[in-house]
């Protein structure tokens, strides 16, 4: 890239992102690209107190004092409305919310708990909600941007885990709603990984090649892929609202 197009970048030194579910996997490597840019971080944790303090020390070691560890439930709507406000007491402003924490697990049509839909509904789509609401005074303030992560899946639904589908398609829907509810001074996109990372337990090798062989890039992406997305979106992309990425290595475009 030329200098004269680098210039041109804005520069997001002392611009402030809070993250959910940022202490891990494509959280952690969406926390690490955007704190390489200059960005103060506010990063939400659940189970993964450990996680989280090795993160915040390694970033702390390039830039001390710029990342603040909250370690709450996102089904308690209190919590997220002081997740918020502890992102704008730290560092005094806030430009840019990740939404990225999620829950996935199947949930069979028939076996499917009343407490499983209330699990996946409130983490992957109602605490998305609030807490757009609750950032958007401070979004509105600076300028800035929501970022949602979604799934593929929402639109090609993963067999048995149709409360996870709708939870994300949903979320697609609400990407779209905010963006018009939240413009012109907070943008609002989402951004659909595909074969990434797969999930944690057990690892069945035949699928995920027959999946990767359907996709016509025939391989795996990386955690990077995403954050580098995520980062576009908060960096590059003034003129981007109310759209849905799909990094998936081409899946998205396979019957």
């Amino acid at each position: 890239m030329s200098q004269s197009m680098n210039a041109n970048r804005k520069s997001l030194e002392h611009k402030v992102a809070l993250i959910t579910g940022g202490a891990r996997r494509i959280g952690a490597c969406i926390a690490r690209t955007l704190h390489r840019e200059g960005l103060n971080l506010v990063i939400h944790y659940h189970g993964s107190a450990e996680a989280a303090r090795e993160l915040q020390a390694e970033l702390h070691h390039h830039r001390p004092d710029s990342v603040l560890l909250v370690g709450t439930d996102l089904l308690d709507p209190a919590k997220i409305e002081k997740l918020v406000s502890q992102a704008t007491h730290e560092f005094g402003q806030l430009d840019v919310l990740v939404n990225n924490a999620s829950s996935f697990y199947p949930t069979p049509v028939g076996k499917t708990t009343d407490a499983q839909w209330e699990d996946l509904i409130g983490v992957n789509l109602k605490a998305p909600y609030f807490l757009s609401q609750a950032a958007a005074g401070p979004l509105t303030e600076s300028g800035g941007c929501i970022i949602n992560l979604v799934d593929i899946y929402a639109e090609r639904p993963l067999k048995n885990h149709p409360v996870y589908n709708v939870t994300k398609a949903g979320l697609i829907g609400l990407t779209r709603a905010l963006a018009r509810e939240l413009g012109p001074a907070v943008r609002v996109n989402a951004v659909a990984p595909g074969a990434i990372l797969w999930p944690e337990g057990d690892v069945d090798e035949i699928a995920q090649q027959r999946l990767i062989s359907r996709t016509p890039l025939k391989r795996a992406g990386n955690p990077t892929d995403i954050a580098e997305t995520v980062l576009f979106l908060v960096r590059d992309a003034e003129f981007l609202t109310g759209q849905v990425v799909n990094v998936d290595g081409g899946r998205s475009i396979v019957p």
